[in-house]
């Protein structure tokens, strides 16, 4: 089966001088760059309503570019017995909690044993929806809150309730460093310019908007609630990293733990050992796809995260008389 590929989106003023396989390769970076230099030149790609097949058109930024390509299913996703968290499901979507370790997606590295092929064995009638209704993703350590659609048309309707910024999501995360107040990183994020799994910061990438708030301070860590505005590949993590505030534990982005001075030997050894961002999705609110209700899930946060906090609590507490 053939999955229909559709996006629209405006050239960033970025882009000015670039090709237009360069381009949208920029604003598209879930796709690879030969596919799309492919749809270019079967003449799958429009700019401003023209259908160009030439990779090499200059683009000057604003001209609004469409999609409309299909994917020929490369193999037939396995259904597999995986077991899967529903917090909420009906006859048209299904929401469920993550956990750490799942990646969502096969792709390389991971063929099989994901999100999609537990909801194919779930679900079989989930075949026939385009990458078995998953709307958005998480990265494979975080945890926390996925909508899925169970049928095309609420499909639709939730992707385009994402574009259109209708879809609340909220995370809590463990950053390095003191924050003493909230903010907005407003940069764009794009394929990092020599690290191809990374992504960055980038003048030439999309559009990128992450709002945080502080929920408590500790001696070295704040711990964060964080909505996105828009969803890209690693948002929060780019964007926290970006403000030299790493997220606890990110084996990408983070470095080497970072303790505070005469830190506990619980604290120590919770620093070292936490292996993952610190990184979960704890609230998703939609607008039903079908009936168009409000709808709204909390997850609680995963053991591993509640122990980091107590840790990073009781390392306050102990050295309290120390810091002030």
């Amino acid at each position: 089966m053939a999955e229909i590929i559709q996006h629209k989106d405006v050239v960033p003023e970025s882009c000015l001088g670039k090709r237009l396989d360069q381009t949208i390769a920029e604003m598209f970076p879930d796709y690879s760059r030969s596919r799309l230099k492919d749809w270019i030149l079967a003449g799958k790609v429009s700019v401003n309503g023209q259908v160009l097949t030439k990779a090499r058109e200059k683009m000057y930024g604003g001209e609004s570019i469409v999609i409309d390509a299909e994917v020929e299913a490369e193999q037939r996703f396995e259904a597999q017995d995986i077991p899967l968290n529903i917090v909420y499901e009906d006859d048209d979507i299904l929401v469920i909690n993550k956990p750490a370790g799942l990646v969502v997606h096969p792709g390389a590295g991971n063929p099989d044993g994901t999100v999609l092929n537990a909801l194919l064995h779930h679900c079989p009638s989930l075949d026939v929806v385009p990458r078995a209704g998953i709307v958005h993703r998480l990265d494979k350590d975080t945890t926390g809150l996925m909508v899925v659609a169970k049928t095309i048309a609420a499909q639709t309707n939730l992707v385009e309730s994402l574009q259109a910024r209708e879809i609340t999501r909220e995370y809590e995360a463990i950053a390095c460093g003191i924050m003493t107040a909230g903010g907005v990183v407003d940069e764009p994020i794009g394929r990092h310019a020599t690290k191809r799994t990374h992504m960055a910061v980038t003048f030439s990438g999309r559009p990128s908007v992450t709002h945080y708030r502080v929920m408590e301070k500790y001696r070295l860590h704040t711990r964060l609630r964080l909505r996105l505005e828009t969803g890209r590949t690693h948002q929060i993590r780019v964007h926290m990293a970006h403000i030299n505030h790493v997220l606890v534990g990110d084996p990408v982005y983070g470095g080497r733990p970072r303790p505070p001075k005469n830190a506990t030997p619980e604290l120590l050894e919770m620093l070292r050992g936490f292996k993952r961002q610190a990184l979960h999705a704890a609230m998703l609110s939609l607008f039903h796809p079908i009936t168009g209700e409000q709808m709204t899930w909390r997850a609680e946060i995963p053991e591993d995260f509640q122990q980091l906090i107590q840790c990073l609590k009781e390392d306050t507490k102990l050295n309290a008389s120390e810091d002030y």
